[in-house]
C-alpha cells in the first residue's frame, strides 16, 4: 500500500455513502460492484482529471514547448489531486487507494529531487518488481499464526519459521548495513517515536521491522511511487491518518506524527483483521482491500497458508518475512551473533549563536561522537522541515543529540573548524548551481516552484491558498500592486489569482 511497484493489482468494492434524512439507496455496475455515491463519483471524476493534466502537461513535446506553463500545469494538477485525497479521506465510501495507485502512476513519471544528497527511493524501492527473493521463495508449510495480543510481550507470541529464517540470515548477510544504520537513525529519533508506539499498546520492534524496510531511518526518503518519510505513507493515505500540510510542510517527514499515524493505521486493521499481526503488516504494504477480502473468504486459514500467501504479489510475500525478522533482532539481537551500537540518544535543544545552516553545522562538528558518517543525517532526520543548506538567524533552537549542545561551544564557536564551515558554505551560496527541490515541501517532484521561462523571466506557480500580497512579499515586491502591474491584472482582479497561474516575478527580484 504504501510501496506500490507499477500498477496496483487490487480492485476494492466501494461503499455506497448513505443519504441525509433516508436510508441509502444501493446500486450496483454490471460487474456487480457497488455505485459510488455523487459526491464520491465527483472526486474520482476530478483525480482522473488532475491525472490527465499532470500527464498532458509531464509528455516531452508539451514541456518543450512552454516549460513554464507545463511545470504550473501538472504542480497544479498534483496539488489539486491531493487536495481531492484529503476530502475523500473525510468522505463515506470513497476508496482513498484509488488516490494512491493514481500518486504511483503520476510519480512514476518523474525522478524525485532529493535535498543534499537525500536518496530519492528507499532500498526496497531499488529492488526490481518480481526478482527472485530467497525470502518469498521459501514458501512454507502452514504454520501458526503470529498474533498480537494486547498485553503480551511480541516475544511471546512471534513464531519464528522458514521464511522469517530466511529473512534473519538476509538481515545478517547482505542487509546488515541497512539494519545498522536503522538502528542508528532510530535511537536518535526513539524520544519522538515511541511514545506514540507505547500509547497505542504496540510492541516497540514492530515499528523497528517496518522502519527497517521501509527507510532505513531516513527521514526523508521518498519512492518513485509517491511514498514519503520513515513510514513511507502515500499521500491519500497519510492525510487520512492525520497527515497534512502544515505552512507548506509535508507532515509525512515528521517522525513523531508519522509514528502517530503508523501506530492508528495498525490498531485499526488488528481490529479489522481479528488481531493477526502478519495480516496486518501485509496489509501495510499490499492494501487493506487485498487482505480483508482474502481474509473474508478464508477466514480459518493464516497469513503462510497457500491461500492466502500464493495470492499476494511478491513484495508481500517478502515484506512480511523481512518486517518480522528485524523486529525480532531488535529484540533478540544476542542470540544471533549481532551487537547494535552503544548510541547515546538523550535529546538537546541546540540555541543557535550565530548564523548557520545545518550543513555547516555538520562541518564545525565533526565526527565526534559519531565516528560512522558524522552528523549530517542525524541533524536533519531531527529537524525534518529545516531546509539543509538555508542559513538559519541566530537564537534559532533545533533538536539535537545532548552531546552536541556542548561540541557546538567546542568546535563551532571557537577554532578553526567553525571559520573552515562558514567558508566552505560561503562558497556553496556563491557558486551557481541547479535549484535543489526540498522534497519535504508541496509540490510534485522534481521541479521546486520558482522556475526559469524560456526567454529567462523569472516565474513563480501560484499555490493553493496564496494571494498576491503574500507572493509579492515572498520576492520582495513593496505591494501586491508592483507585481499586479507586471502581470498585467487589473486591480479588481489582485484578490483573485488562480492556483496554478505563471507569474512573471522579475520586478520583484532586480
Amino acid at each position: 500500500m504504501f510501496k506500490i511497484r507499477g500498477y496496483v493489482a487490487a480492485v476494492l468494492t466501494i461503499a455506497l455513502a448513505g443519504c441525509a434524512g433516508g436510508p441509502a439507496q444501493k446500486t450496483t455496475t454490471a460487474n456487480g460492484q457497488e455505485k459510488p455515491s455523487p459526491a464520491v463519483a465527483a472526486l474520482y471524476t476530478r483525480l482522473a482529471d488532475d491525472e490527465k493534466r499532470y500527464n498532458t502537461a509531464r509528455d516531452p513535446a508539451t514541456f518543450k514547448n512552454d516549460e513554464a506553463a507545463a511545470t504550473a500545469s501538472y504542480q497544479w494538477a498534483w496539488n489539486d489531486a491531493q487536495d481531492a485525497a484529503q476530502q475523500c479521506a473525510k468522505t463515506r465510501g470513497c476508496d482513498t487507494t484509488k488516490f494512491d495507485t493514481a500518486f504511483a502512476r503520476m510519480s512514476g513519471q518523474a525522478v524525485a529531487a532529493t535535498p543534499g544528497g537525500e536518496e530519492a527511493t528507499t532500498p526496497e524501492a531499488t529492488t526490481t518488481s518480481g526478482e527472485a527473493s530467497a525470502v518469498a521463495a521459501a514458501v512454507p508449510e502452514i504454520g501458526r499464526t503470529v498474533t498480537l495480543l494486547k498485553g503480551r510481550e511480541l516475544s511471546e507470541v512471534m513464531t519464528l519459521n522458514g521464511p522469517v529464517k530466511v529473512a534473519l540470515e538476509e538481515w545478517l548477510t547482505t542487509l546488515r548495513p541497512y539494519l545498522m544504520d536503522t538502528y542508528e537513525n532510530y535511537q536518535y529519533l526513539r524520544y519522538l517515536m515511541w511514545p506514540e508506539y507505547e500509547k497505542a499498546k504496540l510492541p516497540e520492534a514492530i515499528l523497528f521491522g517496518i522502519m527497517a524496510k521501509e527507510s532505513g531511518g531516513r527521514v526523508h526518503a521518498y519512492s518513485r511511487s509517491g511514498a514519503a518519510g520513515l513510514l513511507q505513507f502515500m499521500p491519500a493515505t497519510g492525510q487520512r491518518f492525520g497527515l497534512t500540510y502544515s505552512d507548506g510542510f509535508d507532515q509525512r517527514y515528521d517522525p513523531q506524527l508519522a509514528a502517530r499515524a503508523n501506530a492508528a493505521y495498525l490498531n485499526e486493521q488488528l481490529e479489522i483483521l481479528n488481531n493477526n499481526l502478519e495480516m496486518v503488516i501485509a496489509a501495510y504494504n499490499g492494501g487493506e482491500g487485498r487482505m480483508q477480502r482474502l481474509a473474508k473468504n478464508a477466514p480459518d486459514a493464516s497469513f503462510w497458508d497457500p491461500e492466502i500467501f500464493a495470492q499476494l504479489p511478491a513484495e508481500t510475500r517478502d515484506y512480511v518475512p523481512v518486517v518480522l525478522a528485524a523486529a525480532w533482532l531488535y529484540l533478540h539481537p544476542e542470540k544471533y551473533n549481532l551487537q547494535f551500537p552503544k548510541i547515546d540518544g538523550r535529546p538537546g535543544t541546540l540555541v543557535l549563536q550565530k548564523k548557520a545552516s545545518l550543513a555547516e553545522l555538520a562541518v564545525c562538528l565533526g565526527s565526534e561522537g559519531n565516528l560512522h558518517d558524522g552528523w549530517f543525517r542525524t541533524l536533519r532526520n531531527l529537524n525534518a522541515s529545516v531546509d539543509p543548506r538555508e542559513p538559519l538567524p541566530a537564537s534559532t533552537r533545533l533538536r539535537v543529540p545532548q552531546q552536541l549542545v556542548t561540541l557546538y561551544e567546542k568546535n563551532c564557536m571557537r577554532g578553526v573548524w567553525g571559520s573552515l564551515a562558514g567558508d566552505l558554505h560561503e562558497a556553496v551560496l556563491a557558486t551557481p548551481a541547479p535549484v535543489i527541490a526540498t522534497a519535504t515541501r508541496r509540490a510534485p517532484p522534481p521541479p521546486p516552484p520558482v522556475t526559469k521561462a524560456r526567454k529567462g523571466a523569472p516565474t513563480y506557480v501560484v499555490r493553493r491558498g496564496e494571494t498576491l500580497s503574500s507572493i509579492a512579499r515572498k520576492f520582495g515586491c513593496d505591494n501586491a500592486g508592483e507585481l499586479a502591474k507586471a502581470n498585467g491584472i487589473k486591480p479588481k482582479d489582485v484578490g483573485n489569482v488562480h492556483p496554478g497561474r505563471v507569474l512573471q516575478v522579475g520586478v520583484c527580484t532586480r
